[in-house]
């Protein structure tokens, strides 16, 4: 029996292999032996027709690809990165690596290559959550695990459908709820999370600060902060007062769209309660003011003293299996690796740890940069830019542009791979080990469960041997991932927070390790006065409006049993039962308006583009207001590219549409 860790959500559940199956592992902490049904079918996903099993080579887009040599491929690639300016270069990555592609990936762009140009899919995701936690906590640290939710009295979940994005830990949540644990979901949609909920609330999309400022507001206009918490360990308090007493509590009650009565009843279960979380994730992170949301949120733990605490705390649920592992090794443009910046000294340590002189004090082209910045080569890591970047009209033109636009996937049917010269086939989950970070902090141990296909590689040995071509032998030379974890574990003695130095990859095949669990004990933020940081923030209605032309809010998010385009959950049939791939949520109202019937074929139009789906015709969405799953892979022809101007995530959730009845 191999036990190993799955590929799919942030939750990071156990799992045992034996004589072909995947079972839940009951003694792992994550899961206690529960699978979604994802996780059960995993296997499957590694012997498909669709894999890519051969690197293969065109010298333009209107030719058919040609099987090439490794070195052949290697060797145009090496070539291009050569003789391109270094910031003409970019590496697009992605949460589905394990920690050590991504060092190795990282390691080479920032140390040798010399451009910060490496960023990851995750920029999509968790970008928001990963400013907000720096600004306020001083930090990227997530300061709650998933077992807090049974020391917990009250989970307040927004933005986030946990019954369909995180399914294991959703189970968790049910089991918490019996044991008296009260949920408040705050939602536009009555989703299968909300069936679960003590308090629903149907909130406006947009509104979100206004909610949380108005909670902010009340908690300081009742005097019910934590005056000797805020006093000793927060920044700011008198500013947000003073902020706060010019905003009428009227104008944030009615921009949520919610009525006084339900804002009081959700005022009292929040008063009444002793112990709180906030949990979050794409329906506030992707937003052109996801960071501004995110600190509206923790201003709420921070004036209240409720963080630090078992059962406490601001709580940004992971979406990707290793987005966090990303975060610790630098897989972000915006950072270096070990949560080090851009600052003289880190740059220091990071040059001699390396043993290179060539890492930039630069910022880097984030993923949502990338296609924009007239780049020569576009090497692109287990991710599909051209399904996930909004406004895809616009991105299947700028990557035409690109001179050498590399694939690097252990599947062929993306949909950026019509737009590749290179594609060189990955060892995808099962077929290689490492090591990956859940949404929790807790470090597991990835194991190879059956034997790499023909002609593919890990991702780390990929970059490794670009990295070999362009001359850096004596600094590339893993033979293991291993080593290569080792290696890194060195480097986390940086920044000792990043305590990773404490497990080894040997202990991480018996046991997970979370990190970081000293902060919680000291209580002490990493700002460098040791203090938390209160912001005042305020809903500046930056995203698309509606108009005659275009009068519904299109939301997107995912099903329970669907992972983004579908390249592997396509392909059982068991995960094709519980929703279709492709449907779109309307109002009964807007339904009977428009003279459309559960069933019809429409289209939706924005400014950018069109599709077609299928209505759905239900009350579980707010009026004005539609749903269309990530699972239709063309839902990025209508959405707009907005983006945060501090995290460069973008408006995913906030796009006019208009609906034709075909």
């Amino acid at each position: 029996m191999i036990k190993s860790v799955c590929g799919y959500c942030g939750v990071g559940c156990g799992l045992e292999f034996e004589e072909n199956k995947l079972v839940g592992d009951v003694v792992y902490p994550t899961n206690e032996g529960k699978l979604c049904s994802k996780g059960v079918s995993e296997l499957i996903s590694i012997q498909t027709p669709t894999r890519l099993l051969r690197p293969v080579f065109r010298e333009n887009l209107n030719e058919e690809f040609k099987t090439v040599s490794w070195e052949s491929a290697i060797n145009q690639i090496a070539t291009k990165i050569a003789i391109s300016n270094k910031d003409k270069v970019g590496f697009y990555l992605s949460g589905q690596l394990l920690t050590e592609d991504y060092y190795i990936a990282n390691k080479l762009m920032k140390g040798f290559i010399g451009s910060n140009n490496v960023d990851t899919n995750s920029r999509t995701c968790m970008a928001s959550a990963v400013v907000a936690y720096k600004k306020a906590l001083g930090i990227d640290y997530v300061p709650v695990r998933m077992n807090d939710v049974h020391k917990a009295n009250l989970l307040i979940l927004v933005g986030a459908n946990t019954a369909e994005a995180h399914v294991v830990f959703h189970n968790r949540i049910k089991s918490a709820k019996k044991d008296g644990l009260k949920i408040i979901v705050i939602d536009p949609r009555f989703t299968d999370t909300a069936k679960y909920a003590d308090l629903y609330l149907p909130i406006k999309p947009g509104s979100d600060i206004d909610f949380f400022n108005l909670i902010s507001k009340r908690i300081i206009d009742e005097d019910l902060i934590d005056k000797e918490f805020v006093e000793n360990h927060i920044n700011n308090f008198t500013l947000l007062q003073n902020k706060f007493k010019r905003v009428p509590s009227t104008k944030l009650l009615k921009r949520t769209g919610l009525t006084k009565e339900q804002f009081e009843e959700f005022w009292q279960m929040y008063k009444s309660n002793e112990n709180i979380i906030t949990a979050w994730t794409m329906g506030i992170n992707q937003s052109v003011q996801g960071v501004d949301k995110n600190l509206s949120i923790i201003n709420t733990h921070l004036l209240t003293g409720k963080i630090f605490k078992e059962g406490n705390g601001p709580f940004s649920l992971t979406g990707q299996p290793n987005a966090m592992g990303g975060r610790e090794v630098g897989g972000l443009s915006t950072m270096l690796a070990v949560h080090l910046g851009f600052d003289s000294e880190s740059i220091k340590k990071v040059n001699q740890f390396w043993g290179t002189k060539k890492v930039s004090n630069k910022v880097g082209l984030t993923a949502t940069q990338m296609l924009e910045a007239n780049l020569d080569v576009l090497v692109i890591c287990h991710t599909d830019p051209i399904y996930h970047l909004p406004n895809r009209n616009k991105m299947e033109e700028l990557i035409k542009k690109i001179p050498l636009v590399v694939e690097i996937n252990a599947y062929e049917n993306s949909e950026t791979a019509k737009f590749a010269h290179i594609r060189l086939p990955a060892a995808p989950w099962g077929e290689k080990e490492g090591t990956q970070t859940n949404l929790d902090r807790t470090i597991t141990k990835q194991e190879k469960l059956t034997r790499v296909s023909i002609d593919c590689k890990p991702d780390w040995e990929i970059f490794q041997l670009i990295a070999q071509k362009l001359g850096y032998l004596k600094e590339f030379c893993f033979s293991s991932p291993k080593e290569i974890f080792e290696e890194y574990q060195e480097m986390t003695k940086l920044n000792p927070h990043l305590n990773i130095y404490e497990t080894s990859y040997e202990e991480l095949k018996e046991k997970p390790f979370v990190w970081g669990e000293k902060i919680r004990i000291d209580k002490e933020f990493f700002t460098p006065d040791k203090k938390g940081n209160l912001f005042f923030v305020e809903n500046r209605v930056l995203s698309e409006k509606t108009s005659l032309d275009f009068p519904f809010i299109l939301l997107t998010g995912r099903t329970r049993d669907q992972w983004h385009s579908g390249t592997k959950t396509n392909l059982p049939r068991t995960l094709l039962k519980h929703k279709p791939l492709n449907f779109c949520e309307i109002n009964s109202k807007n339904a009977k308006d428009l003279g459309i019937k559960d069933g019809d074929n429409i289209r939706i139009i924005s400014k950018r583009g069109q599709i077609e789906s299928v209505a759905l015709i239900t009350d579980d969405i707010k009026l004005d207001t539609i749903f269309i799953p990530v699972s239709n892979r063309k839902i990025n022809y209508l959405t707009n590219d907005l983006y945060d101007k501090d995290s460069l995530q973008p408006d995913y959730n906030h796009s006019a549409v208009k609906i034709i009845k075909l």
